[in-house]
């Protein structure tokens, strides 16, 4: 997880994890929608569940 994506994630979770899938897309773009801080939680799960 490189600090670019980090840093991308905190602000606008939805485009750090675009090239993950069209799931994760859609998940963590529902939850900023409920929440700025459930986006947030959601792409850097994400992003370290790779990692």
């Amino acid at each position: 997880m490189s600090c670019m994506r980090v840093l991308l994630a905190i602000i606008f979770p939805p485009l750090a994890v675009v090239d993950k899938g069209c799931g994760s897309f859609l998940i963590t773009l529902l939850l900023t929608g409920c929440g700025w801080v459930p986006g947030v939680i959601a792409a850097l799960v994400i992003l370290n569940k790779d990692s």
